[in-house]
This record gives C-alpha cells, structure tokens and sequence, in this order.
C-alpha cells in the first residue's frame, strides 16, 4: 500500500492542473514530487528553500491574491517554527490556505525530537477558525485533502503520516463514523489509530467512533453515541495526549460524564528506536490500550454499581 505522502504529490499535482487558483509552496522538503509539476506551472510551485518563517509568509501573501496555496513540509516546521507567522499571516489577516504536514508525532524517530510534533494539534487549537482533518489511510487523505482545496478560502490543516489503518472508510470531513455499537461506552478512535482501537476493544461492549476531521469536533454525532450508553469516554489520539478532552466535555456539559484522554505523552523519548517502539512506548499499541480502555470503564462501571 502506498503512504499518505506518496499520495500527496501525484493529487495535487493534478489540482495544479485542474484549478487555476491552486498554489504549491515548499522549503526544499518534497520538492522531488513535484519536478513535473513545476515545469508545468513555474509560476505556481513555489520552493523557498530552508526558510519555515518565509514558506508560510509566501503562501499567505499567494492567498491574499487570490490564489489557493497548500502548504507542505514536516508538521514540526509547519506548525511549531513559523507559529508567529501562522498566526499573524493567516489568522491576523484574515485568509487561509491548506497546510499539509507529514512526520506526524514521531514517523520519522531517526531525525530526533525536532523532526516530531506531537503538540500540533493543540497547538493550533490556541488559534481560531482551523479546521484539521487527521486521514487514516491514503484513500481519506485524497479525499480529504481535496475537499480542504475546494473549501473557498478556509485555514485548514492536513496531517499526513506513514501510520495507517489497513482499509479506507467513506469520510465526509464532517461527521465521525460509527463503526462498532455498544452500550457500556463510547471510544472514539482519531485517524491512523483506529486498527488498534478496534483490536483493543474485540469482545467488549463499547461503541467505537471513527474521526478524521477533529475540528470541529462532531459534537451531535459524539452526542449520538451516548444515547442509551454509559457515558464514559475514551479519546485515543495519534497525538499529544488530552488534546480533544475538552472538546469531548463541552460536547457533554449537560450529560454526567466521564472521559480519559490517550495519546502520545509529555515525556521526551530520547532513543530513536521505531516507530512501532514508540507507539509501544507511548501505550497506544493494542495491547496498552486494551488494558486501559478497560480498566477505565470497567473502573467506571464498578464506581456505580457501589
């Protein structure tokens, strides 16, 4: 199967050619996949080099002329080095673009800690008005990915990574997706960590919700979900760990509830290993999560019966 990023040249490359308005800007990192690309539109893809603060700054002055810029580099040089810029030239000034980012929290362990971003989305999550799409497969990341490019002139976040669940699933870039039902909880499992939630959760009676588009977060659908269920809640992000919890709580602030975060941790993991020994490391493999979402809700079950 190929990768998210593999898949992310070739698409929009075809954009480049199908949409006038379309725009690529880059700091020498993918630059190879879009060679082609580039002889055929000079004009707009656009490589400024090693320069994190300028590659966001070309882009939201493309946007200011009208144009349509999708923005790409590792998450930690698109999100975290040019914040200032991201939210001045974006935010302040009113425009957007489609910023595409791979490495995600750790797909790349050899580069170190400044080629990870587990603090992304949390992040951007101080900023107003960003939608942010997490894709599970590279089948929702196309789709994902060219429904961020046709929405008008929208700030929207694409988060790419090499982790992926094994089969695609018909995303909207709205609503969650109900792929389990039960009634003792609900899990909602975020992009490329759905396989694992699903094994964690075989034989127990939970509802599992799958998300790709976690802002805005699906309010009525998490809502939904609860209806008829206990309501304990379980948030297994690829990310840093409690980024959607408060989002799950103003979802439920008429309902009691309770709810536990899982995500990658705070902790700095200081060896490189792999990217499965981070995952491990991190509990977000299925046997971690398995003892996890169970004892929370089992913990959860026990408190009212007493």
């Amino acid at each position: 199967m190929d990768t998210m990023r593999d898949r992310f040249a070739p698409v929009v490359s075809r954009l480049l050619d199908e949409d006038p308005r379309v725009a690529v800007v880059l700091a020498e990192i993918g630059k190879d996949g879009f060679a082609e690309a580039m002889r055929r539109h000079p004009e707009r893809v656009i490589n400024v080099g090693i320069r994190e603060q300028l590659l966001v700054g070309a882009a939201a002055g493309l946007a200011l002329t009208g144009l349509r810029p999708i923005v790409h580099t590792f998450a930690s040089f698109l999100v975290e080095r040019p914040f200032e810029q991201v939210k001045l030239d974006f935010g302040h000034q009113n425009t957007g673009a489609v910023l595409v980012s791979a490495a995600a929290s750790f797909d790349w362990p050899a580069g170190g800690y400044t080629h990870m971003a587990p603090g992304d989305v949390a992040l951007l999550d101080t900023l107003d008005g960003w939608t942010v799409h997490v894709p599970g497969h590279p089948d929702e990341a196309e789709t994902l990915l060219r429904r961020a490019v046709a929405a008008g002139d929208d700030k929207v976040y694409v988060r790419l990574s090499v982790q992926a669940n094994r089969q695609g699933r018909a995303v909207d870039g709205e609503r969650f997706l109900t792929v389990r039902e039960g009634r003792s909880g609900v899990v909602v499992a975020v992009g490329p960590v759905l396989d694992a939630v699903l094994a964690a959760t075989e034989g127990l009676d939970l509802t599992v919700l799958y998300a790709t588009t976690v802002r805005p977060f699906d309010t009525a659908g998490l809502r939904r979900a609860v209806q008829g269920a206990d309501t304990d809640v379980v948030l297994v992000e690829p990310y840093l760990t409690g980024t959607s919890t408060a989002a799950v709580s103003e979802a439920l602030a008429e309902v009691p509830h309770r709810v536990l975060g899982l995500g990658v941790g705070r902790r700095e993991l200081r060896r490189y290993g792999t990217v499965e020994e981070h995952v491990a490391a991190h509990g977000l493999d299925a046997r971690s999560l398995r003892e996890r979402i169970g004892g929370f809700v089992g913990a959860g079950r026990a408190s009212v019966r007493a």
